[in-house]
């Protein structure tokens, strides 16, 4: 599978994690995290969330003094640019690389768009909706996605229902 580093969009939001309620009567809160790392991070949307301590899945953040306004916060996706992510190596890539892109078979039929990738445990798969909105889902494999590139992704003919 080939890939390029996604120029355009570089600075669109990429989510991750998401505050999922209060901890404790402190301001803290709790969150899913959908990062590796998000401690390689200190400020959040725009630079309206500054992380002053991470631990655990449990974060405080500067002027969220007591458990109402970190209540208040239940909900909130804590965004970054998405060129403030780590280079990439060789065949690696982030799943907010891959959302949106045109999708064609490999005759060069239009498949519509990649609107999701999952994991369920034995690789990624990207979900295509088709123009009509049913959608179908296929392997991130060299077998299945042959090429992507920051325009497209090809899926392989066979992978087409």
């Amino acid at each position: 599978m080939t890939s390029t580093s996604r120029q355009t969009g570089a600075d669109r939001p990429v989510t991750l994690a998401v505050v999922t309620g209060a901890h404790g009567v402190r301001g803290e809160v709790r969150l899913k995290i959908f990062a590796d790392d998000l401690s390689a991070h200190r400020e959040f949307n725009n630079g309206a969330l500054k992380l002053d301590s991470l631990r655990e899945g449990i974060a405080r953040f500067t002027g969220v003094a007591d458990r109402n306004a970190a209540e208040a916060l239940r909900g909130t996706a804590l965004t970054v640019p998405r060129s403030s992510l780590p280079p990439l190596g060789e065949g690696e890539y982030y799943h907010v690389d891959l959302i949106g892109l045109s999708a064609v078979s490999e005759s060069g039929t239009a498949l519509g768009r990649s609107v999701a990738v999952e994991n369920y445990g034995a690789s990624d798969l990207v979900e295509i909706e088709r123009p009509d909105g049913r959608r179908f889902m296929v392997p991130l494999t060299p077998q299945a996605v042959p090429h992507w590139d920051e325009t497209s992704l090809t899926v392989a003919d066979s992978f087409v229902d």
